[in-house]
């Protein structure tokens, strides 16, 4: 599977959306586009101020004009400024490069050639169930984790690869969970008795809706529901699990389907997702799902390897948030409206931490044929809804699915243009039934964490993680 980066645009909210976002009521700061220019040598080649999307950018096109020189980076949020690690050599040009594109150069000893080597080594050498590594780009080391279960010769064989790798090359933590995917039974998006959480809708390249979602939650079951004991609203079109990735693709059985390009994080709340992004390490991410709700945290690896159980998983993004079993499939995003990931499997839970991975949505973009995010082809729209020259679904008035209509309602369905998705809608509405502003969703209020000034749910059961067939459908996993 290829590993090229989406070309990607400037993030905006549509109309109805949240401007302020945050989990456990962490804001993230809006930073300027750039510093303002400056006639002096040095002021011109100081480092930008860059928001993370924006960070992420310039790190892809750092990455192909530096060539071998470039040897990974990550973004400061403190600063909020993108730092580049490079191989110099006798070639001082590429500092120079860096510094002129906007980035704090870094000159480190390991190059991703050979980092890339220290992997292939761990895979061939240490390929065992309850590890993982990723490399680190602020150590620019390779990072080994080994949960509670490697023990005995196993965590002997683990160590002494490390230590074969050399303290320079590579570093191994123990983690006190066990690394496990997380697919349950309970509620959100349901099927062959497992329980997910949906993750992105989109468009697949035959123009029908669908959604993302975890592969290990594809290879579990074929059709989903959005009720426990509802029918089927969607059949899986392609799944990938274990192996390069951890993604599906499925499709809604009714072609007219409502599906928006959001993230319902509860409490009547919406974010608008208007693009796929690389994940950058040291950029903060929010992530949502239906059994506990909206987390975040920092990304702390890219292109992780992880052994589960079921088999080894590669090119995952390593973070520090926290989910729990229910959560798989779940949404990573920023407060942009930037797709990042889906949620994968890890260690911990959200009471004691832990360490959790992602598919990146890039890559199961391509992968899948499908679209995502702001003139991307509607980025989920249903049959019947009107756009002309590229209009973001959902967005304008007269658009049938207005800011948000319901993802999971029936055939016949209309959301007011306006109408704030998820407003409270009720999550179980019946074909040609109305999503009325202030109902409750699967009848209970929000309570958790605080968003923009208002909570949301952050337990199975509460408005955040109800219905798989919300407004912002796509997180309700």
């Amino acid at each position: 599977m290829s590993h090229k980066r989406i070309p990607k645009r400037k993030a905006a909210f549509a109309a109805g959306t949240v401007v302020a976002l945050g989990a456990a009521a962490i804001l993230l700061p809006n930073a300027n586009a750039s510093q303002d220019g400056s006639s002096n040598d040095a002021a011109a080649i100081a480092p930008k101020t860059l928001k993370a999307t924006d960070a992420s950018d310039l790190a892809s096109q750092l990455e192909e004009l530096l060539g071998d020189a470039f040897a990974g980076s990550y973004y400061d949020s403190d600063s909020q400024q993108l730092v580049v690690n490079v191989i110099s050599g006798d070639n001082n040009n590429v500092i120079v490069q860096a510094k002129k594109a906007g980035a704090k150069v870094r000159e480190v000893d390991n190059s991703l050639t050979e980092l890339a080597a220290g992997a292939k080594t761990l895979k061939e050498e240490a390929t065992i169930p309850g590890t993982s590594w990723a490399v680190d780009p602020r150590t620019n080391k390779i990072l080994v984790t080994a949960d509670s279960t490697v023990t005995g010769d196993k965590w002997n064989t683990i160590e002494s690869t490390v230590k074969s790798l050399g303290s320079d090359m590579a570093t191994i933590k123990k983690s006190a969970g066990t690394f496990k995917t997380f697919v349950s039974g309970g509620d959100a998006i349901f099927g062959g008795g497992a329980r997910c959480s949906l993750g992105f809708n989109v468009t697949a390249g035959d123009g029908s809706p669908a959604f993302l979602t975890a592969g290990h939650c594809g290879v579990a079951a074929e059709q989903w529901a959005d009720a426990e004991d509802g029918q089927p609203i969607a059949t899986v079109d392609q799944a990938t699990f274990p192996g390069d990735g951890d993604f599906a693709l499925v499709k809604y059985d009714d072609p007219a389907t409502e599906a928006p390009s959001e993230v319902n994080v509860g409490g009547g709340q919406t974010v608008a997702i208007s693009q796929a992004a690389d994940a950058e390490v040291g950029a903060q991410v929010f992530r949502m799902g239906s059994t506990t709700g909206l987390a975040d945290g920092q990304v702390l690896g890219l292109d992780a390897t992880v052994n589960y159980p079921e088999g080894t998983v590669t090119g995952l993004i390593q973070t520090d948030v926290c989910a729990e079993p229910g959560d798989s499939g779940g949404s990573l995003f920023t407060q942009d409206g930037s797709a990042i990931g889906l949620t994968s499997g890890g260690s911990g839970d959200c009471t004691v931490g832990g360490e959790t991975f992602f598919q990146p949505v890039t890559t199961a973009l391509q992968a899948v044929g499908a679209t995502l995010g702001a003139g991307d082809a509607a980025g989920g729209a249903g049959a019947g809804d009107d756009q002309a020259g590229g209009e973001e679904a959902g967005a304008g008035a007269g658009d049938e699915a207005g800011a948000g209509g319901d993802a999971g309602a029936g055939a016949g369905e209309e959301a007011g243009a306006g109408e704030e998705a998820g407003a409270g809608g009720d999550a179980s509405a019946s074909p040609g039934e109305e999503v009325g502003a202030g109902q409750e969703v699967g009848g209970e209020e929000a309570g958790g964490d605080v968003i923009g000034g208002e909570e949301t749910g952050n337990g199975a059961g509460d408005a955040a993680g109800d219905a798989a067939g919300d407004a912002a459908g796509q997180t309700h996993n």
